[in-house]
């Protein structure tokens, strides 16, 4: 009897128990862990939950999702939408709020403006997840650090930003933004990464007569019930969502910032059976291809490309005829011609008719970049004068205007509504061949002579000579053995390399005592050395320092990979020294020091030997990007890194200790590696590390280069232009370059090649490496 009692009880607890897991509060201590069968903290209406989501690379991601509909739809996500491993963990404390802590014990975010001790937490039913203190009140909560979405109750304030994600699975911040601004104007705008600086506007609300004016705008409010609308000072609506609202009741409603840029409002049953999904209510802009213009940017789309609306009223990005994505995975990557684009002067027969034809691109525009306007033209004047003019890649012809376009081509788009008609030139294929890719005959290996001259004297020797020639033989077989075993005991493994194997007491008195310091690394220190190789008598000794937990490995890696790696850009590897503990590496002598001291000494060197450089810079690393046998990623570009010889030649050196990638891969995860102020922005996002990050490192250089100034300098520069790569991108956006070179005649007066490097400088500082060049395809061909 008791017992049965005990189970009665038991049974009537169970709906107690189910309700306190769903009644939304959350106790501080209370913890959520990043696995596959994770919990989370739910709503009471279990509408919304709070927790890890996991995303499909098997990563988690801390966010806030309606959790009743099949697909889990993020609503806000912390730590900049950047994914955590598993085994992460998110606790709530007192004193600082929700941290989210990796496996290894590191702090990665935490909630911020706490404005008072946290008593508990609350997942709100609106999806609102706030920290409250003792009297209930909100000390933190979701609604005022929105990410990409907002949802019913939620207001907008001045000053309040909604950042798009990168793509659909990429919750990292992307390149839209949408604002109510101080002055009351409800905007959309694209940033200029990896700047903050925000182009003109593709859509705005024109609520910003004035910022004190009770006409302009001072909220934007999504309301209980669904309706969007931006509340003016004088407290009149002005609409936002067209047309009736279905009911917040029986739908959920969520307005997202898109990562293609439209603002859209969107609604789904809630009662999902599996079949729905969400239906647009209204967007803004209504056509983003039709609004987006900016004059100082590619548009929506990437440079050269072609924007048309979807039946969603969504960009789709498009590449023209003759033209192919500089990254197929991004949808807004520029595109770049797959022929020869300019003016031909090479060899053989080079007229337009057979170097290019004309492809018709109806309802097309590109509104900027004009460089001549023919008026009145016909619709075959227009296509035939763009055919035979070099500098001409595309002319758009509308209304017997003829308006011949140069490159790049921006804010592109294709509309029915459009009555533009343009003409873009595309290459045959007919360029004659360069004459570097004309194969030549290969030359015969030089054992290959050595056996032929063998056998020549071996058939035409008498007997005694050929006794003698193979006694030789044999000596020089057993003397090379006996060489190889002696190199094998001293501990060398590397094999198949023309490197000398020195011994450590050879290299300690050709330093004199290691006396004389040239420079010093993350590995070790360098010294210089007087040694007799053949080329020279000095010498560079880098000792590489064993308190290093990873020196012996990258000692194995470089001497194997670098004692094949040879390039005119290279700084050439002479010999090593394995012996015991000590571990050295012999390098050629750069007479000339450092890149550094050349550029950042008392006198500015020639602008024509500063461009040499830079090619040589580039050179060398396509050779270790892609024509060594072995991938190699140099990871600390810098001038000290930089080393130039006796004819000034530009030679990169300490690329062995880099991460090594073998022919195939294309990416890895590592340490951050380099210094300050080159280091790519992926290094500090978890993100993988790609030779993208060399590309970042060499436009900061080619910065410093066109400058003849250090990157960061907070000593002689204002604040305004401390940071180099920032001031740069200022100047040229407001076209006054020529402060960049500070009266530097010799720049100035070869002023298109000056404003195309520091276009590739730029170009190679992107934030989002996917839009950074590749050096062979697109960063030697822009240089040129």
């Amino acid at each position: 009897m008791a017992y049965a009692l005990y189970l009665l009880f038991l049974l009537l607890l169970i709906p107690f128990s189910v309700v306190a897991q769903t009644n939304g509060n959350i106790t501080v201590g209370a913890s959520l862990s990043a696995t596959d069968e994770a919990s989370s903290w739910l709503s009471p209406s279990a509408d919304f939950a709070f927790g890890f989501h996991k995303l499909d690379n098997n990563l988690f991601l801390l966010s806030i999702w309606f959790d009743k509909i099949p697909d889990k739809t993020i609503v806000w996500y912390a730590n900049e939408g950047q994914p955590v491993p598993r085994g992460s963990r998110v606790d709530l404390t007192a004193d600082r709020g929700l941290v989210l802590i990796n496996p290894q014990g590191e702090e990665l975010w935490k909630s911020l403006s706490i404005t008072g001790a946290v008593a508990y937490g609350y997942m709100n039913d609106t999806g609102n997840f706030a920290l409250k203190d003792g009297n209930s009140q909100d000390v933190w909560a979701s609604f005022r650090f929105s990410t990409d979405t907002i949802l019913p109750t939620k207001i907008m304030e001045r000053g309040e930003v909604l950042t798009a994600r990168q793509t659909e699975t990429n919750f990292s911040p992307g390149r839209f933004q949408f604002s109510l601004l101080d002055n009351g104007n409800l905007v959309s705008y694209v940033l200029n990464l990896p700047t903050n600086y925000a182009n003109e506007p593709y859509y705005h609300s024109d609520t910003n007569d004035d910022a004190n004016s009770l006409n302009s705008g001072s909220q934007v409010v999504f309301n209980g019930s669904g309706y969007m609308y931006i509340l003016r000072v004088n407290g009149q609506r002005f609409m936002l969502t067209q047309g009736d609202v279905v009911s917040t009741t029986y739908f959920y409603h969520r307005a997202t910032l898109t990562y293609d840029g439209v603002f859209t409002q969107y609604y789904q049953p809630k009662n999902s059976t599996g079949n729905e999904s969400w239906s647009a209510l209204w967007s803004a802009p209504d056509n983003i291809c039709t609004r987006s213009h900016m004059t100082q940017a590619s548009g929506i789309c990437g440079y050269n490309s072609v924007c048309r609306l979807s039946a969603d009223q969504r960009p789709i990005c498009e590449c023209p005829p003759g033209y192919s994505s500089l990254d197929p995975n991004d949808q807004f990557s520029s595109c770049r011609p797959n022929f020869i684009q300019g003016c031909y002067d090479g060899p053989g027969p080079h007229s337009s008719e057979d170097l290019y034809s004309i492809e018709e691109l109806p309802n097309t525009d590109w509104p900027f970049s004009d460089y001549m306007h023919l008026q009145p033209f016909s619709e075959g004047e227009c296509r035939n004068s763009c055919l035979q003019d070099c500098m001409c890649p595309a002319a758009i012809f509308r209304d017997q205007t003829c308006w011949k376009k140069k490159l790049p081509l921006s804010n592109g788009r294709t509309d029915r509504t459009e009555r533009s008609k343009a003409f873009i030139k595309v290459g045959k294929g007919n360029f004659p061949q360069s004459p570097r890719l004309i194969p030549t005959p290969k030359p015969r290996k030089k054992n290959q002579d050595t056996l032929i001259l063998v056998g020549s004297v071996f058939l035409g020797s008498s007997v005694f000579l050929n006794f003698i020639l193979i006694a030789a033989i044999f000596l020089g077989f057993f003397f090379i053995y006996k060489k190889k075993v002696r190199r094998i005991h001293r501990g060398e493994s590397i094999v198949e390399t023309n490197l000398h194997c020195f011994t450590y007491k050879e290299l300690a008195e050709a330093t004199n005592g290691f006396k004389e310091e040239l420079g010093k690394g993350a590995f070790g220190i360098v010294y210089k050395g007087e040694i007799d190789t053949g080329s020279g008598n000095f010498v560079a000794v880098k000792k590489l320092d064993r308190m290093v937990q990873e020196g012996e490995r990258e000692f194995k890696a470089e001497v194997n990979v670098i004692g094949q790696t040879h390039h005119k850009n290279l700084v050439r590897l002479i010999g090593f020294c394995n012996e015991g503990s000590q571990r050295l590496l012999v390098y050629e002598y750069m007479r000339n020091g450092t890149l550094a001291s050349f550029l950042f000494g008392d006198s500015k060197p020639s602008w024509n030997m500063r461009t040499q450089i830079a090619f040589g810079i580039a050179r060398g690393l396509l050779y270790l990007h892609e024509e060594c046998s072995t991938q190699i990623i140099h990871c600390d570009i810098k001038p000290q890194n930089i080393l130039l010889d006796d004819y000034y030649n530009a030679r990169i050196s300490d690329f062995g200790l880099a991460k090594l990638l073998m022919i195939g891969q294309s990416q890895t995860h590592t340490a951050i590696r380099g210094t300050k102020g080159y280091v790519a922005p992926e290094w500090f996002r978890n993100m993988p590390v790609t030779v993208k990050v060399d590309v970042y490192s060499f436009g900061v250089l080619l910065l410093e280069i066109i400058c003849c100034r250090r990157s960061v300098d907070m000593e002689t520069s204002g604040v305004e232009y401390a940071i180099l790569t920032d001031w740069a991108y200022d100047c040229y956006r407001e076209g006054t370059i020529e402060a960049l070179v500070e009266g530097d005649m010799e720049a100035m007066n070869d002023r298109t090649k000056l404003e195309r490097f520091i276009m590739v400088a730029i170009w190679c500082i992107q934030e989002d490496m996917s839009l950074r060049p590749t050096m062979k395809k697109d960063l030697l061909h822009s240089l040129v």
